[in-house]
Formats: C-alpha cells, structure tokens, sequence
C-alpha cells in the first residue's frame, strides 16, 4: 500500500513540473524578428484623370510581416497602405496567368516572382510593355485574346469514333508536352519587339505556339486549315527568332521552338 501511494506521489510531482513548465513556456515572450525594410515603386495611371502622366509610386513594407513573393507584397500594400492600387490576381499557385507584369525589367508572374530579399535595393514593378493599360498593373489585353481565338484553338475533326474516345499513342501525346501547358499570361508575346510594333496582325508567340499545338495533334485533321491561315507575311513571318519569349516564359516553355517547327512544316509544303 505505501509503495502504491509512493507511485502516485511521484507521478503527481512529476504532473506538477511539466504544468508548471508548460506554463512558463506559454507566458514567455515570443522573439521578435527586425525590422526589414524594403521599397516598392509600382507604376500608376488612373483613367478617371487621363491628364494625368503616369508615375512611380513609392511603397515600403517590412519584408518579415509579408509573404516571400511579389504578389503577397502587393497584396499587403492594397490591404494596408493603399486600397486603390489595382491590379489582377486569381489562384496565387502560377496556373491561371492572371497576375503577369513586368518586375525588375522582366515579365514574368507575381504570385512566382519571389522578393529580392536585398534591402538596399527597391523593386520596380510595370505592367506588361506595350499594352494599353486599363488602370495601374492591368493590361488591355481584349487583342490578345481575339488572336487566340483567331486561330481555332479546339480540337477539329468530322469523323470522331462513334463508340469510344479519341486514342492516341503515347509517342503522339509526348508531341503536345512543352505547349498544352501555356497558361496564357502573355508574358512571352510582350516581350516579343515584332508583337510590340505589329501586333494588329503579328499573332506573337503565345497564339502561335497554341497554333502549333492543335497542328501537331494527331487526333486533329484540321491541319491543311490551320496552316493555310499562316501562309502569309505577318501572321507567322514576323517572328526573327530572338528567343525574347522563350527566356521570359514563366512556366518554363519554350514558344520559339514551336514556331520554329511550324515554319519547316509550312515550307516543306
């Protein structure tokens, strides 16, 4: 018996240590991280004051109460500082394109744009080149689309089986990987210097390279169509395969090896 009470003395002692433990632990003051500092000079316009030039606004948010990429940067800085900035934004996981601008002189995503970590040194953010801009970071982009839908951009056949899906090889389906990926965020067509001076009829490397991709689909017997609709001199032509959007695709594609395989296609017509 006095063994039993012994026990339960001691596990009662030891109950009492790891409360009185917890609770310091508890009441103890949580490390506070310094002070970082950095500067945001974002390009503003409003066109509700269209005499108004466009300019640089300066912003500064302390890097450890924000997250570590460039849209959560502006994000806080709508939130917190200043509710008119405007912007585009959606999925904040690099899929939807919506959040495409130019930072630091390169277009490229805001939500996979992680922030220069450098103090000393403010990052500059513009929407993408050579649009019209509907308001700050948002881009007109009513032309880009209307290329895009220009080119057919579904699969087209008049025979589909009666009785099952489409097959295709897996030899046929490696074909497609590198462009049914593009997520369309026009990254790469504004930094092409052919789209900035002719995109009324340049359809730039995106379009193309969804072009491409509907033509190299075996399941696909629109392919005559589709590149009858490029034997002219501005639709494909123009490209001067600079490599600008290939260097620039956020998601990794490469836009001028498609266009570049379309045009062998084309000439060994």
């Amino acid at each position: 018996m006095q063994s039993l009470v012994a026990a339960r003395s001691s596990v009662l002692r030891k109950s009492a240590r790891g409360f009185a433990s917890s609770a310091a632990r508890a009441q103890a003051t949580p490390l506070q991280k310094p002070v970082e500092k950095k500067e945001f000079k974002i390009y503003r316009w409003n066109p509700d004051e269209p005499s108004k030039k466009p300019t640089l606004q300066t912003y500064t948010i302390d890097l450890n109460q924000c997250g570590p990429m460039v849209l959560d940067a502006l994000i806080k800085i709508k939130n917190e500082i200043d509710p008119t900035l405007t912007f585009r934004r959606s999925c904040r996981e690099g899929i939807c394109g919506s959040c495409a601008m130019n930072i630091n002189g390169q277009n490229t995503l805001a939500c996979l744009c992680r922030i220069d970590r450098n103090t000393s040194k403010d990052t500059k953010i513009y929407p993408l080149p050579h649009m019209y801009i509907v308001k700050d970071l948002v881009p007109d982009l009513t032309q880009f689309y209307k290329q895009y839908k220009s080119i057919e951009p579904y699969l087209q056949n008049d025979n589909p089986p009666a009785d099952r899906e489409f097959l295709q090889s897996p030899e046929d389906r490696k074909k497609l990987d590198g462009m049914y990926e593009c997520i369309l965020c026009a990254c790469c067509s504004t930094s092409c210097p052919s789209y900035w001076w002719n995109q009324d009829e340049y359809l730039g490397p995106a379009t193309l390279m969804a072009a491409y991709r509907w033509m190299a689909d075996s399941r696909d017997t629109y392919k005559a169509h589709r590149m009858e609709k490029m034997q002219n001199e501005l639709s494909l032509y123009r490209c001067h395969t600079i490599f600008n959007c290939s260097r620039t695709c956020p998601k990794g594609l490469n836009p001028a090896a498609a266009i570049a395989k379309m045009k062998l296609e084309l000439a060994a017509e």
